[in-house]
């Protein structure tokens, strides 16, 4: 428990006295956002504003892990490192895309292919290696089943092994895509995604030391929870919930940096990489509802287009929408938080709740 809090506190101070540090690098070298021509008009008044934030969240949350582990003398897991490449990798590929949108001025930075190419890899090695390194007990990182609040009796295990293993590398890319986007297009306002992916980390602390408390490895009960290294994931989740939260103290509106692709694609790598390991794969989609919900507006829009030629929204992602008519950008950013948080209180509340009445899966 020590580890968890010190992994807090060392990743917000790196996050708070690390981004204005990082800010005049960039002022520096010149690297300011780039704004869409076809976006909403109030945003062109942030061109220029520093970008690629995302790369003092992803270094804040690795020393706060490998601070605390030093600190407590407590060794590192391989569930907690895989979720830490899955972040750095992924948020490699955000800052590619955000380099060369930076380096050539103009919104279009990776291709389409390229980008999902690049998070495909990264999710490849991931899942790959979620199913190796047994403890000591036979749990590797991830499961092959698909999990709820735990492991369901949907398993993707069926026929030859590599049919197995094939199909969880399918499930895990689905989940790492899904979840990457969807921070990626909530961020879109200043401290939007921050502030929210810092209440499912939070949330993620919580699941992790309650699954702790309750593994298999040391109360053999009906209640208990096949995790690996369950306190440790609670440890990564602690460490990227204080970098989110040291960089959004400078994220706010008016934004000094905006955390660019870099951020996003890591942050949504971290959710689903904590979803993986903690046996949590679809309650994610629960405690991330506001990002599946922004994602949801972006399908609706296209779709209803495509087949009517007209749009339900007057923009989309949705907190566009609201900006169009005449909501201000903090009212959306907090009111959007309010409804983050609500479905994280649910998802949680269905997470208890499933140990409560003793496995409803």
């Amino acid at each position: 428990m020590t580890t968890v809090i010190i992994a807090a506190a060392v990743a917000l101070v790196v996050g708070l006295l690390g981004t204005p540090a990082y800010i005049r690098f960039l002022v520096r070298r010149g690297y300011g956002q780039f704004i869409r021509d076809d976006g909403p008009t109030s945003h062109h008044t942030k061109r220029g504003t520093p970008t690629m934030g995302g790369t003092v969240i992803i270094a804040a949350t690795i020393i706060g892990y490998l601070g605390a582990h030093a600190i407590t003398v407590w060794q590192v897991t391989i569930s907690g490192l895989l979720v830490l490449f899955l972040m750095a990798g992924l948020g490699l590929v955000g800052f590619l895309d955000d380099y060369l949108k930076i380096s050539r001025q103009r919104s279009l930075g990776l291709r389409s292919k390229q980008k999902l190419a690049g998070q495909a890899i990264v999710a490849i090695i991931f899942a790959v290696l979620a199913l190796r390194f047994p403890d000591s007990g036979g749990l590797t990182p991830a499961s092959t089943a698909i999990s709820f609040v735990r492991d369901t009796a949907v398993d993707l295990h069926i026929g030859p092994p590599l049919v197995g293993i094939a199909l969880f590398v399918i499930w895990a890319n689905l989940m790492i895509s899904g979840t990457s986007n969807g921070v990626n297009l909530t961020d879109g306002l200043d401290g939007l995604a921050t502030g929210a992916s810092t209440m499912v980390f939070g949330a993620y602390v919580l699941i992790g030391i309650w699954t702790s408390n309750q593994n298999c490895q040391r109360l053999l009960t009906p209640k208990c929870y096949e995790v690996r290294d369950s306190l440790d994931l609670a440890v990564v989740a602690a460490g990227a919930m204080g970098a989110c939260i040291g960089f959004l103290w400078w994220n706010a509106s008016p934004a000094k940096i905006f955390m660019g692709d870099t951020g996003s694609l890591a942050l949504g790598g971290a959710l689903a990489g904590l979803a993986i390991t903690t046996r949590t794969e679809l309650l994610v989609v629960i405690l991330g509802g506001l990002f599946v919900t922004i994602t949801l507006s972006v399908i609706i829009q296209v779709a209803s287009f495509k087949a009517t030629g007209k749009r339900v929204f007057r923009m989309a992602p949705l907190q566009h929408h609201f900006e169009l008519l005449g909501w201000q950008e903090v009212t959306i950013v907090i009111r959007f938080w309010i409804i983050a948080g609500l479905f994280v209180a649910l998802g949680l509340g269905i997470f208890y709740g499933e140990w409560v009445v003793g496995g409803i899966v």
